[in-house]
């Protein structure tokens, strides 16, 4: 028979309570802390946060669990949030490009409907003058008289009350059925299009919030370090210290939404010549002279802030400084990266000439700019500028040449 346990059993006492100093003891009190903090950490600092979750409540666990944390899992969780944050930006270009279109769409839908509109009422007109010449002749004829009903359809799906039509009126007929289907067509594909903007602009806030609750993530972890540990860490090529002193900001302002062709002065000082030489060997390599120009354009963006969102020519991210390099070499990219992915040919790793377009990560969430020698210019993230970077630095996914 089964014995039953009480329900007013005493609980089992906790291992850490029982810790009183044998071996096994110790063991288990080793044990069972590095459970709880390897838990600590999972829940805190290694865990993705929820879509959503509060910011506040998402950098004070990251936080906490920065003081537990050594800076090298601090730059590894770190560099985590911050592929996660571009994952999200690249989801935020696309929804704000897709908004974009469904906009200048809809306005240009609703000018159509408009001018349509005005040419249905001109057919009516039209055809209160038939009737009006009906009434005066000896009566309205039935067809006018249901077309001017409060239900012109009715008379559309009618259409055999046309074979007792004069000509002249038949003309006037069809051309007012013509114009009312279009514009009832042009209404339907109005609202269609209305509501995908809408859609897409709860998209757009959706991803807004990821970025922001990452991002936040990221620079509470890097506040809790001290100035020497920062440094350390952007010394290896990992997160950029800076991060931690301002949040980075969204794309507003004059630096965002821009990307006009205008690059920066090169920098100026003892580095001047070198910079200079180096982008004429960049561009004497490029395959064309848009290429060359585009090479141009990003050396000149060097030190220029990431803003996540932003096109320039003040602040850029990743696929916003692709895009305007291209666009001052005469060439139109898409916005993302998993879209100017598809604007040429794909270029083998060890064909890669200044000017291509080298992509990162298995969701293709980052690019840069490849300038020869194994090298790229790119916005890596919020705190880092737009800097030259091995292409090694992270894992190499594709390489695209702009056409």
């Amino acid at each position: 028979m089964t014995a039953t346990v009480a329900s007013h059993r005493k609980p089992r006492q906790h291992p850490l309570a029982a810790l009183t100093g044998g071996a096994r003891s110790a063991r288990t009190a080793r044990t069972a802390a590095t459970l709880a903090l390897a838990g600590a950490a999972t829940a805190t600092g290694f865990a993705p946060a929820a879509e959503g979750a509060p910011v506040a409540a998402v950098a004070d666990k990251a936080g906490q669990a920065a003081h537990r944390l050594t800076p090298d899992r601090v730059k590894d969780r770190v560099n985590a949030l911050y592929q996660e944050a571009e994952v999200a930006t690249q989801s935020y270009n696309g929804a704000k490009e897709a908004a974009g279109a469904a906009r200048e769409e809809l306005s240009r839908l609703q000018d159509e409907a408009a001018r349509r509109t005005a040419e249905l009422n001109a057919a009516r007109g039209e055809l209160g003058t038939v009737a009006a010449s009906q009434y005066r002749s000896g009566g309205v004829d039935p067809t006018v008289r249901l077309l001017l009903s409060a239900d012109p359809q009715r008379y559309l799906d009618g259409a055999a009350v046309l074979e007792r039509a004069g000509s002249h009126q038949a003309t006037a007929v069809a051309g007012y059925a013509r114009r009312l289907g279009s514009v009832r067509q042009i209404q339907r594909r109005a609202e269609d299009t209305a509501q995908r903007l809408a859609d897409t602009e709860a998209a757009l806030k959706k991803h807004r919030v990821t970025v922001v609750h990452k991002l936040g993530a990221a620079e509470q972890l890097l506040n809790r370090l001290t100035a020497e540990q920062r440094q350390r860490m952007a010394g290896r090529g990992g997160a950029h210290g800076g991060a931690g002193r301002g949040r980075a900001g969204h794309g507003t302002g004059h630096g965002a939404g821009r990307g006009d062709g205008l690059p920066g002065k090169l920098p100026a000082g003892p580095g001047a010549a070198a910079a200079a030489a180096a982008v004429a060997q960049a561009a004497a390599q490029a395959p064309d002279p848009r290429a060359a120009r585009a090479v141009a354009y990003a050396y000149a963006a060097l030190g220029k802030p990431y803003v996540w969102g932003a096109t320039g020519p003040s602040g850029f991210d990743c696929s916003g400084l692709t895009q305007a390099a291209w666009r001052s070499g005469g060439v139109s990219l898409p916005r993302t990266t998993y879209t100017q992915i598809s604007s040429g040919p794909r270029i083998d790793r060890s064909r890669l000439a200044p000017g291509d377009l080298v992509f990162f990560y298995s969701g293709i969430s980052h690019v840069g700019l490849y300038i020869g020698d194994g090298k790229m210019i790119h916005a890596p993230h919020p705190g880092a500028p737009v800097r030259i970077a091995p292409i090694d630095q992270m894992p190499f996914a594709a390489a695209t040449r702009p056409a």
